[in-house]
């Protein structure tokens, strides 16, 4: 047996988080309600009343719904997978990527595209927050805002999953109570559109058919994150907590962010004829709206600045040994935030949303792929996920082959190359290729390069099969 550094163990984990090691199974003693808890501060972002209203307003109400439906069962059934795969290996998607078909240097390269993913994503909440404020207090120019906000969720990640654990429990029914309100309100506010707001369809558009495609493909921006997100926190879970815990964490916070919040959105846009909810909480509470979007937009950013640190301290602990502490990723995150805010990247939502959407829901596909289909039935490769860089190669080319060549074509795809079928389906078309080309590389490889020893000092009830 070879000898092992340092880098093998958990020396260089912070006390909670273990950024760069699997969670010991004594350190998984979180409550699958606490965990689930933590994912609603996804889950309770207003980007997803943006969406809802957006494609409502501009595809129809109905084709708005539908998409959301597809979203919650997709989603889920990742969501839930992954979850599992994490809450067994105790690893976050980085680490899982590493013995899940990608290697330490391929795992690395998906960590910070990953960790880009978040500090765009606490880029736009980051925004939505800032027009909210800026529309009721217009005196206040806008890059202070930017900077005030931006450097605010910094703080409030200092302490790990605990801090984030006891912010968003004292913050959830403060949300309930704002949302009621803002429903309440709504509701005896006139609205624009005269009949029920599940009829709304712009003029020369119909149920189905295109608008039906361009809501799928609008919803696939987003469907990829909230499955592999999850995994930050699952790897807490207590063991006795596996069944419901995934579960709850595969499907409760889909079914709220597509199906409550979501919905929301489609008829606050609908009855107000805004899209952009930074507006139109102002207009319905007030201050208590600006209030209300704050509370909202911190409580998700502080998940995106968690996970996005935790995904660059896996990228360069990988490529350059450089381990200065999930902190210092904490506040690399935020400020790359508020350059991006301050560069205006809401201006470009659209291409930054197609890439990222066939990247991550790619990404999901081939670590369930391996998982399933690889490593449980065909028995391929270890029963167990290593994340120690010297037991792994460099290199896998079963999820590196196929996340290269699937999420390629699905970029050409969703640039409209390929048709308008396929630009509006295009993550879906990457993330059937990706399956297929997992099964394919494994097959022919092998299983070769996923160690280049078997590791004696893993857990059994880590195995997966």
């Amino acid at each position: 047996m070879t000898t092992h550094s340092t880098e093998d163990n958990t020396a260089t984990n912070s006390a909670e988080d273990y950024s760069l090691d699997r969670v010991p199974r004594n350190k998984r003693t979180m409550g699958w309600l606490s965990i689930t808890n933590i994912t609603f501060g996804i889950a309770t972002a207003i980007f997803y009343f943006q969406m809802g209203s957006v494609m409502a307003l501009n595809y129809g109400a109905i084709n708005a719904i539908i998409s959301a439906i597809y979203a919650i069962v997709v989603a889920g059934i990742l969501g839930t997978f992954i979850a599992y795969l994490s809450a067994k290996s105790g690893m976050n998607v980085n680490l899982l990527s590493r013995g899940g078909g990608f290697g330490y240097i391929g795992a690395s390269l998906t960590s910070f595209i990953y960790a880009t993913n978040f500090i765009m994503y606490c880029a736009l909440e980051g925004m939505i927050l800032v027009s909210a404020v800026h529309h009721f207090l217009p005196i206040i120019p806008e890059w202070i805002l930017i900077v005030f906000f931006g450097s605010l969720v910094i703080p409030l990640n200092w302490f790990g999953i605990k801090q984030l654990d006891k912010l968003q429990k004292w913050s959830l029914p403060i949300f309930f109570l704002f949302l009621i309100a803002a429903i309440i309100m709504n509701f005896i506010t006139p609205s624009v559109y005269e009949g029920d707001f599940w009829t709304y369809m712009p003029e020369g558009v119909q149920v189905g058919g295109t608008a039906l495609l361009f809501c799928i493909g609008m919803q696939h921006g987003i469907m990829g994150l909230t499955p592999l997100l999850a995994t930050d926190y699952a790897r807490f879970l207590k063991p006795k907590d596996t069944k419901i815990g995934i579960l709850a964490i595969g499907f409760i916070p889909q079914i709220f962010c597509f199906g409550v919040m979501g919905g929301l959105g489609i008829w606050f846009g609908v009855r107000l004829g805004e899209p952009n909810p930074g507006v139109y909480i102002v207009l319905l509470l007030g201050a208590w709206g600006a209030l209300f979007t704050m509370l909202t937009q911190i409580r998700i950013n502080v998940t995106n600045i968690y996970s996005g640190s935790l995904s660059l301290a896996s990228f360069f602990e990988n490529i350059f040994k450089f381990t200065p502490g999930r902190r210092f990723w904490v506040v690399v995150t935020g400020v790359s935030a508020i350059f991006l805010m301050l560069g205006g990247i809401v201006n470009h939502l659209e291409l930054a949303m197609t890439f990222q959407g066939v990247f991550l829901l790619t990404w999901a596909t081939i670590l369930v792929t391996d998982a399933i289909l690889i490593k449980r039935i065909l028995k391929i490769g270890p029963a167990y996920y290593e994340a120690r860089q010297s037991y792994l190669h460099k290199w896998n080319p079963v999820g590196v082959g196929s996340l290269v060549i699937a999420s390629g074509l699905g970029t050409i795809a969703a640039l409209g190359f390929m048709g308008e079928f396929l630009r509006s389906t295009a993550a879906f078309f990457a993330s059937l290729l990706a399956a297929i080309i997992t099964l394919l590389i494994a097959v022919y490889t092998k299983g070769k390069y996923y160690v280049k020893e078997e590791a004696n000092d893993i857990p059994k009830e880590d195995y997966i099969r």
